[in-house]
């Protein structure tokens, strides 16, 4: 993969990673991956806290996959006499990081690393006592050997800790009162089938059962917590929120084509991405938001 960056991907559109950086305008991609982890803050607020009961006082945090870093400047708020470092492959979404902590008053204990994980990893300057990877690990061909790196990078006693997995966003309810019901469900079969597509396509693509917990403990740590954290924004949504439903069923639409889903319903995902359709998302008052992220964290014993 030639980037990692950590909007909250989620096996759905609206977290999607590409792996080419050359097809790719960052300047222009910034605003919605900030907009997108702004969204999610009240999740990963907890997820923060969560963490902090667990990693006292660390000296040096990493956030491994940052983009342009919102979750880097929840780990500095979190954590407030750490150094952070966001590491990246993309320069424009670290210099959104960069000026993100001159914003908000942390760029005195900020850094950046720009290169591809993990090897990027091999610029710190010391090991961390907290490495942080949300969503970051499955866009690297070969998880096991990604976590031993991730491992090699930790102080004795650090902690790693990984976002992967959780449950699907729902934004739909089942039945739109047009079209065939179960819109929702259908586009998760359909993207789960690009996923596998994105992870067989990775370089030194490696297929394995993704159980965290036993994964970290084959990259020599120590298990020592899971937990889920929801994100539950009911109806009606803010215009954020809306808006950020609007430009994941644009994408779920452009990935599907015209073989990833039936005539009826690329159908009706154009109806609801009609601005002038009272039934569409842009305006129907029934559009919510939930869904949930899972956070594995593991110790270096030695």
């Amino acid at each position: 993969m030639a980037h990692t960056h950590q909007h909250e991907h989620q096996h759905q559109p609206e977290h999607q990673h590409q792996h080419d950086h050359a097809d790719i305008d960052w300047a222009e991609m910034a605003p919605l991956l900030e907009g997108e982890a702004e969204l999610y803050t009240p999740l990963y607020t907890r997820a923060m806290a969560w963490l902090a009961e667990r990693v006292t006082a660390p000296g040096l945090v990493v956030d491994a996959g940052s983009g342009p870093g919102v979750l880097s400047g929840l780990l500095a708020d979190t954590f407030p006499t750490a150094r952070v470092v966001a590491a990246d492959g993309a320069a424009p979404l670290l210099e959104r990081a960069r000026a993100r902590a001159g914003r908000d008053g942390y760029a005195d204990r900020f850094d950046t690393l720009a290169g591809e994980l993990p090897q990027v990893l091999d610029g710190l300057d010391y090991p961390a006592d907290l490495l942080w990877a949300s969503r970051s690990l499955h866009h690297l061909g070969d998880q096991r050997a990604a976590l031993a790196a991730f491992a090699g990078h930790l102080a004795p006693g650090g902690t790693l800790a990984i976002l992967e997995g959780g449950l699907p966003v729902r934004f739909l309810p089942r039945d739109l009162g047009f079209g065939r019901p179960g819109l929702q469900a259908r586009l998760d079969a359909a993207h789960e089938e690009t996923f596998a597509r994105m992870r067989e396509s990775l370089p030194g693509s490696v297929a394995v059962t993704e159980d965290w917990p036993a994964l970290l403990t084959a990259a020599g740590l120590k298990h020592t917590g899971t937990r889920s954290f929801l994100l539950d924004l009911p109806a009606p949504l803010p215009d954020a929120a809306r808006a950020h439903v609007a430009a994941s069923l644009t994408r779920l639409r452009a990935m599907a084509g015209d073989t990833g889903l039936d005539a009826g319903d690329r159908a009706t995902l154009d109806r609801l991405l009609d601005p002038g359709d009272a039934a569409g998302v842009h305006r129907r008052a029934d559009l919510f938001l939930l869904t949930a992220h899972t956070v594995y964290t593991a110790v270096r014993a030695d």
